[in-house]
């Protein structure tokens, strides 16, 4: 059997409590460690041996529940195990779980430490949120020369088939023939076709849950081009699609009891003589015209079409995920992603319940008195606002119009990206809202 390390769980000013040693406890001293929140601690053994890991907690009413994530990232490979006061164990094992992720493709596989399950740990729960969340994880780190719009579609199908969902494909001017003009407008400049990928899962007599991610597996702008710094990080536009992806994972794998519909329109957005142009008048699958105020808003117009096809068959419920707007990033930052939902009450278990598992998200209204800043002097509606304020907001109202009013809709403006590392989330590609809405789901929908 491999030798088991201890991790020493210890509150903030904490030490004085703790399982070990009056030696052990005036080496946590002399090295200024108290269970400060994060660090980590080798206790040597009298040979010099690291006998066990003492590991901060840090005080309670700050506390992430997803602490032992940092303990994951800081350790070296090797087999683990909790002690202490730690809190939730299924929260403190999916904490370590989930900060002991590592991008691997490119590089040389680097061995992650491994923690045996504590006392009362979901084991089931925990390796379906997992396996969920990396599943968003890899899919936004890989750069868009691995992941383009042919090689997403390949992945989704593989994935939609593991599942034994069925999956049917709408593909290049196929796309115009079936009535998705705005999918195929915006994707039309690239040398890979755009697509819609359409699968279903699930028993028919079960309530219809429909999500929707957008997947703009790179976004230079269009015609109106972003700069070079703003272009950097555009292989993680899909991310709402990955995130989604991430989310169908869970529900699927714990065989929750909907009939689930999952819809990634697939496009790059690119630049060449027939790119969509500021100005131009779209037509939509809903029937509205919309006029493009801006070609790197492009986005919105994809999910348009996809949430009217959605919207066809009277779902229970429909949820999108999209990286939409700055403006949210501006409102609320990278780690609080704004969520737009008809459904108040709903919204607010869900936010409860992100909050209660480091997954937190915020609501945000679905405020009528902005709707005007999308009029047109020449067709139904402006996709961007007039003026620039708002704009996540009014993202969210554009969308709004491509849903019936009484459809139960919720809409996440996500960034997808962790620019710097937290419990639980290594820098790059990240979940948000996987894990809360799998929660609220599973009570919802049962399993």
């Amino acid at each position: 059997m491999p030798k088991t390390t201890p991790i020493i769980c210890v509150a903030e000013n904490g030490i004085d409590a703790a399982n070990i040693s009056a030696a052990q406890k005036a080496w946590a001293r002399n090295n200024d460690f108290s269970g400060q929140s994060g660090k980590l601690l080798a206790l040597p053994d009298v040979d010099g041996n690291i006998e066990a890991h003492l590991f901060g907690l840090g005080p309670d009413a700050n506390r992430s529940a997803l602490i032992l994530g940092l303990a994951a990232s800081a350790l070296p490979a090797g087999l683990y195990r909790l002690e202490g006061s730690f809190g939730d164990p299924t929260l403190a094992a999916l904490g370590f779980r989930l900060g002991a992720y590592g991008f691997d493709r490119y590089s040389k596989s680097k061995e992650r430490p491994v923690l045996e399950l504590p006392e009362g740990a979901e084991a089931q729960e925990i390796e379906n949120l997992v396996n969920s969340v990396f599943i968003a994880r890899d899919l936004v780190n890989i750069p868009a020369n691995d992941l383009g719009p042919d090689a997403f579609e390949v992945w989704i199908a593989d994935f939609a088939k593991a599942h034994g969902a069925a999956i049917n494909v709408v593909r290049g001017d196929d796309l115009l023939e079936q009535n998705f003009p705005m999918i195929h407008a915006v994707g039309r400049a690239s040398d890979q076709a755009p697509r819609l990928v359409d699968f279903s899962w699930g028993d028919q007599a079960h309530p219809k849950l429909t999500l929707v991610g957008k997947g703009v597996t790179f976004d230079t702008g269009g015609l109106n081009i972003k700069p070079g710094s703003s272009m950097a990080l555009m292989k993680k536009d899909m991310g709402g699609a990955a995130n989604v992806l991430g989310l169908a994972n869970a529900i699927m794998a714990a065989g929750l009891k909907v009939r689930l519909r999952v819809l990634i329109p697939v496009v790059e957005n690119s630049i060449a003589g027939n790119a969509f142009r500021p100005g131009d008048v779209l037509p939509s699958r809903k029937g509205l015209t919309v006029e493009i105020g801006n070609a790197d808003a492009e986005g919105r117009l994809i999910l348009a079409d996809a949430l009217a096809l959605a919207d066809e068959e009277d779902p229970d419920l429909v949820i999108d995920m999209a990286t939409l707007t700055g403006a949210a990033r501006v409102a609320l930052g990278p780690d609080l992603p704004p969520v737009y939902a008809r459904d108040e009450a709903f919204a607010k278990t869900l936010v409860e319940h992100g909050m209660a598992v480091d997954d937190p998200l915020w609501p945000m209204p679905l405020w009528n008195g902005y709707d005007k800043l999308l009029s047109s002097k020449i067709a139904d509606v402006n996709h961007i606002s007039t003026g620039g304020l708002a704009g996540s907001i009014t993202a969210a109202l554009f969308l709004n119009r491509f849903v019936k009013p009484e459809t139960e809709w919720m809409h996440f403006d996500i960034f997808a990206w962790a620019p710097e590392a937290r419990p639980g989330r290594p820098y790059g590609g990240t979940d948000q809202g996987i894990r809360a809405l799998f929660g609220v789901l599973k009570t919802r929908y049962g399993q």
